[in-house]
């Protein structure tokens, strides 16, 4: 029945019929069989499979899942066998030559390569070849997916949560607005804070300025501040260090504790330093000249300058009531998070003995135009800036009480002092007493001998060389350790103390080490911009004081250096402090005031008059020094036996490195301006950005090439915040 079918197909078409016997497609003897037709045209299977784009090559050397990663029309594979067999997956790791060094707390991970450490297949290289067509499989790779629930649909009914009807749904409470707002108001209290230190601090380097225009920095203005010096010492050494140290941590915790909220216990300490500090008033404006006598056996033995001292000291001493009033006050106002009072109240102070010696150039003239001394001062012009003096401290401390009225505190006197845990707090204080008695007596010796030499000086023509060039330059000095330093340890001492609590030595150590490198960042350079630039600085700041800026400068630069111990002294006793342990402080500032005592006074016998200032600067760096090795020594032993050294040594090392060549440079320049333009104001001010210049061009070319990552971090912050 199909036979049909089959012998149409396979007929030709016109041909003959094949003979009965022959079996279809056998050969007729002495016939040329004909072509075989061509299949039926397919267009769904025709060429399907013809096309092999991996038949000339080893199919052990393809990676069809890594094959679409790569552009490979730029990156041809390597020729068939050259593929590398992969090892055994869970091959061993090959054990260590040796062990860790147990000396080594943290060991140094390996230096990351130059170049793209990928290791990609059929030898593509790292740097050249592209990702196409993959956005999404590459970004999302290292992304989590939950897992599916199998079993989800089995709680399907469960999966919404029971309709409640309208009217018993409970109306949501407004959430209260202060724990919202508590660390935006502590970061605002802490920009308050820090504004208001450098504004503090700005001024009163303008105040030093005014006061060296009004009275120069020779003799009379050297009689000026041991009389206004007096105060401060006598203050800190009576209350002034048990005030910060013992009393208001007491008086924070009172209010913490007391049902009144402390309030009753801050009047007890208020009335305590009311009474104390009146009587020590009293008793040192009587005893002035044997004070004076005390702070300067020169200006003692004068009787000309004695009066004038003694005057000044009548108006001085007693702003030393103010300064406690002041300082209490401020504390509570700090306890109940109003810190901006005591910040910015200084800046009072300023304004007005700004405005005093203004006053009296407006009435007597510039120094260099008058030509003022101690013998030639009338008694109304040592009034003026007595009063002067006295009235910025008065409305320092007046200036408080509107904050404490709005803080809703109310004062009174109160005297029933025993029983209320003062006396246990006085108690506690005789340590800080001595640390700070250990400072004064150092100060004593340096100003009896300053005040001394400075005199000497003068006598041979040579000003600004006294107590008052010592206390100018050690100001601004101190500027930098001030805002840097300070704020840096500020922002770490919470941290350091918590991980004291806890006994963690090994974040304490972090926390100071950190507190090191970051701070010596800045503090490096500026050590080396007041070695290299103190002249100009000083002869532009001090222009109004002639030549005698000069001399300033050259005791600015033996300060200069001195900067770096004296900031690693500060951060290393906050390690103390974070223990609480005044005591071994203690004992290393008496070393310090030992040391910087007995090199000045040797460098009084030994230098010329108009030297022996400068030695004696050199000398306060000195005793830091000696006070880091003893004090460094200790809290290494203290955190057991351990203080990141070495990490430390190596910042400090390489930031030094990078500061030397660039002094040299700054300082050669700033010369060559100066003997070009002379010593003047414009001279000063253009020699002086000329060594800037150079100082931090050198400075950051030679720390990019020494990879000092401190450097590197502080000017990727600074790039972030100016991005912002």
């Amino acid at each position: 029945m199909n036979a049909p079918y089959d012998g149409d197909r396979a007929q030709g078409t016109g041909g003959p019929a094949p003979s009965q016997g022959t079996a279809p497609g056998t050969p007729v003897p002495g016939q040329v069989p004909a072509p075989a037709p061509a299949p039926d045209h397919d267009p769904y299977v025709q060429d399907a499979y013809d096309y092999d784009p991996y038949r000339g090559q080893d199919l052990s050397a393809q990676d069809p899942v890594a094959e679409v990663l790569y552009d490979r029309a730029s990156h041809p594979p390597p020729p068939p066998g050259t593929f590398q067999e992969a090892g055994p997956l869970y091959a061993a790791p090959q054990a260590p030559s040796h062990g860790p060094d147990p000396r080594v707390w943290a060991q140094t991970p390996p230096p990351e390569p130059d170049g793209p450490s990928r290791h990609l297949p059929y030898g593509d290289h790292a740097t050249t070849t592209q990702f196409v067509g993959v956005d999404s499989l590459v970004t999302k790779a290292a992304e989590d997916q939950p897992e599916p629930d199998a079993f989800t649909h089995l709680y399907r009914d469960q999966q919404a949560a029971p309709r409640t009807p309208v009217e018993d749904v409970p109306v949501a409470a407004p959430a209260p607005a202060k724990p919202a707002g508590k660390a935006s108001g502590l970061l605002k209290s802490s920009a308050l804070m820090a504004a208001g230190t450098i504004v503090s601090r700005v001024t009163g380097f303008a105040r030093t300025l005014v006061i060296a225009g009004a009275i120069g920095v020779a003799n009379l203005n050297d009689t000026y501040q041991v009389a206004n010096v007096l105060p401060t010492m006598i203050y800190v050494l009576v209350g002034g260090g048990a005030l910060n140290a013992v009393f208001i941590p007491q008086l924070v915790r009172a209010m913490k504790n007391d049902d009144d909220g402390g309030e009753a216990y801050a009047n007890r300490l208020l009335t305590l330093v009311v009474v104390l500090l009146g009587a020590v008033t009293t008793i040192c404006v009587l005893a002035a000249p044997l004070l004076i006598g005390m702070m300067s056996r020169e200006i003692a033995d004068d009787p000309q300058r004695l009066a004038v001292a003694v005057a000044f000291a009548h108006y001085c001493l007693p702003t030393m009531f103010f300064m406690g009033v002041h300082v209490v006050l401020g504390q509570i106002l700090n306890a109940r998070g109003r810190f901006g009072a005591m910040m910015w109240t200084p800046v009072l102070n300023n304004i007005v003995v700004i405005t005093t010696f203004a006053a009296f150039i407006w009435a007597f003239g510039g120094s260099t135009v008058s030509g003022v001394s101690e013998t030639t001062i009338t008694p109304e012009g040592v009034r003026l800036l007595g009063i002067g003096t006295l009235l910025g401290l008065v409305v320092q401390s007046l200036a408080m009480l509107p904050y404490l009225r709005d803080a809703g505190f109310s004062l009174r006197l109160r005297f029933d002092w025993k029983g209320h845990g003062l006396g246990k707090a006085a108690g506690l204080a005789k340590w800080t007493f001595f640390f700070v008695l250990a400072n004064q007596i150092g100060l004593v010796v340096v100003t009896q001998l300053a005040t001394w030499a400075g005199t000497a000086a003068k006598a041979q023509g040579h000003g600004g060389t006294g107590i008052t060039a010592y206390n100018y330059a050690l100001l601004l000095w101190q500027m930098p350790q001030a805002i840097i330093t300070v704020s840096v340890m500020t922002a770490v001492l919470p941290r350091i103390s918590r991980s004291a609590h806890d006994g963690d030595a090994a974040a304490v150590r972090d926390d100071i080490s950190y507190g090191l490198r970051t701070s010596a960042v800045a503090i490096v350079p500026c050590a080396f911009a007041f070695l290299a630039l103190g002249v100009p600085m000083s002869t532009l700041l001090y222009a109004s004081a002639g030549d005698d800026a000069r001399n300033i400068g050259f005791i600015l630069m033996a300060f200069g250096l001195g900067l770096i111990p004296y900031s690693v002294q500060y951060v290393v006793l906050r390690g103390f402090y974070a223990y609480e342990d005044t005591r071994t402080p203690f004992y290393n500032t008496v070393i310090v005031a030992a040391v910087n005592a007995g090199v000045s006074t040797l460098a009084f016998f030994v230098l010329p008059a108009r030297w022996a200032v400068v030695g004696m600067a050199a000398a306060y760096g000195l005793g830091y020094v000696v006070g880091v090795g003893v004090a460094w020594r200790r809290l290494k032993a203290r955190l057991g036996g351990d203080l990141d050294g070495a990490h430390v040594m190596r910042t400090y090392t390489r930031l030094i490195g990078a500061c030397v060549p660039a002094a040299a440079v700054a300082g050669a320049v700033a010369y060559g301006v100066t003997q070009w333009l002379g010593n003047g104001a414009f001279g000063s001010l253009v020699s002086l950005v000329a060594g800037f210049v150079a100082l931090g061009a050198v400075f950051l070319v030679a720390a990019k090439r020494m990879r000092i990552e401190e450097l590197n971090s502080m000017v990727g912050m600074v790039r972030g915040r100016l991005g912002r």
